[in-house]
């Protein structure tokens, strides 16, 4: 496929698309494709999203296959309005004072505390025998899967966790059913794993928070963007046991992401000190648009806050990052990393030397 198969005249520059997952945080990436899909300049080539960022892939594939980027725009708003929607019922809301006080935590909130001890204390297969989750509900009433499987003009990974192996399933574009989508997302306190041909998978935030290789295999372009929404530094020490289970499941989550981030770096290195031919390997810009304090402001409770006034302020938030980052980067899409993986991972002690990350393709 060559570089700029299916891509306008008018689009200058194509990305890849990252996605990690987050819960209701996910409306922060709903913001950033909102803003990446209004430019006309930009192509998306591919996403790979994991749990809410596979909500957000599939969404915007379909709307891309109805109505190409102002269609993904549409179908992304109406996929979480109908999310707010559904969580109108849940007894899991803010208190009165934290709404008074303009805080998005649910930490107070007897509905979430009551869930978070029982998810603690007794198995899914205990409390929800029947596996009902309103979420699936939503998904298959708003998705239309033969749609996603038919949309070419992206390409389109999901990642889920092997229960038995332990290993990332990755699902392309031809695979992705409803299944594979709420298995994405299937958090084992609170979901039966869900089975696919047998196999069951719980959420791919454990092995690909969210997987980086298919854009290496597949994608002709060579610019990944990570959009991140779990802090990958909180200062301090957590004390209380409920910040603690918060950083741990921060950690948790971001540990795969750091595993891939960390080879690319390696190898990289390996082709600097020439152990690895540059014949074989191709180039991948690496770059991340995060929330940075905005995001690290909210804790782990608001994930599951699907108040719609709480989705717009993420949306807004993520709009408004994704605005700066492209102001100040598009000129280097397609000719070197914004992300510095040298500064990362400083605890190696090299000195930087170059922004430009290079990965060998599986392919050859």
């Amino acid at each position: 496929m060559s570089k700029d198969e299916g891509r306008a005249a008018r689009h200058e520059k194509s990305v890849n698309l990252a996605l990690q997952g987050g819960g209701s945080h996910g409306a922060f990436t709903w913001g950033v494709l909102d803003r990446m899909f209004e430019a006309d300049n930009l192509w998306i080539e591919a996403i790979s999203g994991t749990s809410a960022g596979a909500m957000n892939a599939v969404v915007a594939a379909q709307g891309m296959y109805d109505g190409g980027a102002e269609g993904a725009r549409d179908a992304l708003e109406t996929f979480w309005r109908a999310v707010s929607r559904a969580g109108q019922a849940s007894p899991i809301k803010r208190t009165p004072l934290d709404v008074l006080f303009g805080s998005w935590s649910l930490d107070n909130s007897p509905g979430y505390a009551m869930m978070d001890l029982m998810s603690r204390m007794a198995s899914p297969y205990d409390l929800n025998p029947l596996g009902l989750n309103p979420l699936r509900d939503v998904v298959e009433e708003y998705i239309d899967f033969a749609k996603v499987q038919h949309c070419t003009d992206l390409g389109l990974y999901v990642s889920a966790t092997n229960v038995e192996t332990g290993r990332a399933r990755v699902f392309h574009r031809e695979e992705i059913t409803l299944d594979v989508v709420m298995a994405s997302a299937c958090l084992p306190s609170l979901f039966k794993a869900v089975e696919i041909d047998g196999v069951p998978y719980w959420d791919g935030g454990y092995m690909g928070n969210p997987v980086l290789f298919p854009f290496i295999d597949h994608s002709p372009s060579s610019d990944i963007v990570i959009v991140q929404i779990n802090p990958l530094e909180r200062p301090g020490t957590p004390k209380t046991a409920r910040d603690i289970q918060n950083r741990l499941g921060e950690i948790t989550f971001n540990a795969s992401l750091f595993r891939d981030l960390r080879t690319i770096d390696l190898i990289h290195r390996l082709i600097e000190d020439g152990a690895l031919s540059d014949q074989d390997y191709r180039v991948m810009n690496m770059h991340m648009i995060d929330g940075c304090d905005d995001m690290l402001a909210l804790d782990a409770s608001s994930k599951v806050n699907s108040e719609w006034a709480f989705l717009e302020h993420l949306r807004d938030l993520g709009r408004e990052h994704a605005t700066r980052w492209l102001t100040a980067n598009f000129d280097k899409i397609e000719q070197e990393s914004t992300l510095d993986l040298r500064d990362l991972f400083g605890e190696f002690g090299a000195p930087h030397r170059t922004n430009t990350v290079e990965l060998k393709s599986r392919n050859g």
